[in-house]
């Protein structure tokens, strides 16, 4: 049992779902964005979602009509949606989403409180969880302590309004200050291609899920 929720994204190999449901992540997710790097065919989702039980599945979109998810949706069976950092509000009220939504806020450097307040009060009515990326504009937690326009005060004053999962990289040993800085919903991390099939080496994952791990 972990001691926050994890959601694992672009899952795209059997390994990795496999090892991360062993470890009882929350979400598992899957990007169904054909112009992704990490986009998996729909067909490969349904078939590691047979292999595996607990995590919630999770469809990650980005740019996709409403139509286009709510098939996709449907056709997998899909727990959670996943949409991106340009995804309309009027797309999400045209989706009518039968199961809970993730809206993706991606920081970007010079965000103010009042900038990100904005995107999370846009959403709020059509989004059960956020997820706040500061990976990928290369904000890690040392560096987001020294944001002037971004206070960490507020980051956690919205992480008690709205559930927010964090991408944020931070080091093992500031995990503690990490969760209890910004007491987040849960943490997103990233998957990776396998290094050939049926192998992996999770050395750099494992030593964060043993921390994370709640002792008996």
């Amino acid at each position: 049992m972990l001691r926050t929720k994890v959601k694992a994204s672009s899952i795209t190999n059997l390994t990795d779902a496999r090892y991360l449901a062993a470890w009882e992540v929350e979400w598992m997710g899957f990007s169904l964005d054909p112009a992704s790097e990490s986009y998996i065919p729909p067909p490969n989702v349904k078939a590691i979602g047979e292999w595996i039980d607990g995590p919630k599945l999770t469809g990650e979109f980005n740019l996709q009509s409403a139509d286009e998810i709510r098939t996709a949706t449907d056709m997998l069976q899909l727990d959670v949606i996943q949409v991106g950092m340009f995804t309309s509000a009027a797309t999400l009220i045209d989706l009518q989403s039968p199961v809970p939504v993730i809206k993706e806020i991606v920081v970007q450097p010079g965000n103010s409180n009042a900038q990100l307040r904005e995107q999370f009060e846009e959403f709020a009515a059509l989004a059960q969880i956020f997820l706040l990326d500061f990976g990928k504009n290369g904000i890690d937690w040392e560096q987001l302590q020294q944001e002037k326009e971004l206070s960490v005060g507020f980051i956690r004053e919205l992480s008690e309004q709205y559930p927010c999962l964090l991408s944020l990289d931070f080091e093992e040993e500031t995990l503690d200050e990490v969760l209890n800085t910004l007491n987040p919903l849960g943490l997103s991390f990233t998957g990776s291609e396998e290094e050939k099939v049926g192998f992996k080496s999770f050395e750099d994952i494992d030593d964060l899920f043993e921390i994370l791990e709640v002792q008996d």
